[in-house]
């Protein structure tokens, strides 16, 4: 749990655009704006995540807290 707890810390303190995800799913602004669209509900984000990235249940999990907390930081 802590490497999750210091990956969020490192996700939410760098800016959008210095992410890198898969390119699958169009980059880390398509992600933002996917995350916004969905009304930050973290459990549809996930299923969007896994089914256009092919992120597993923790992963897609961990994104979907990661941009919750960015989101709470920066908009």
């Amino acid at each position: 749990c802590r490497n999750v707890d210091r990956f969020s810390g490192d996700f939410v303190a760098e800016p959008m655009s210095d992410k890198l995800l898969l390119k699958d799913t169009g980059g880390a602004f398509v992600v933002l704006g996917q995350f916004l669209l969905l009304r930050k509900d973290g459990e549809l984000f996930a299923e969007w995540l896994k089914v256009t990235s092919g992120a597993n249940t923790r992963n897609a999990a961990s994104c979907s807290q990661c941009l919750n907390e960015w989101c709470d930081v920066f908009l």
